[in-house]
């Protein structure tokens, strides 16, 4: 299943309403989960991204739709890129 990795930032909004940041990982969690996908990993960071977020969805289209929703709410704004695992790369640079 294709791997994604979503650097995030709060909005003005979201920070507002940090309080209730962690509901809205677990309801990020649980629409990946009915898009047939697995959420890996959850972190807020310090830096440059207020956090990251690592998970697999079925397809690029999946990911797209669970991005544009998410960014519809107002809370993030995301920076996704396909991920790829050290076997899928190994695959890639086999046909090299």
């Amino acid at each position: 299943m294709p791997k994604y990795v979503t650097l995030f930032n709060f909005t003005s909004q979201g920070i507002t309403e940090v309080k209730t940041s962690p509901g809205r990982m677990k309801a990020a969690k649980e629409g990946i989960e009915a898009l047939g996908g697995t959420m890996t990993e959850f972190l807020v960071t310090m830096g440059r991204y207020d956090g990251v977020v690592s998970y697999e969805l079925p397809d690029d289209e999946t990911a797209a739709m669970f991005l544009l929703k998410t960014g519809a709410l107002g809370f993030v704004s995301t920076e996704t890129m396909r991920a790829f695992d050290v076997d899928e790369f190994e695959g890639i640079t086999d046909k090299i």
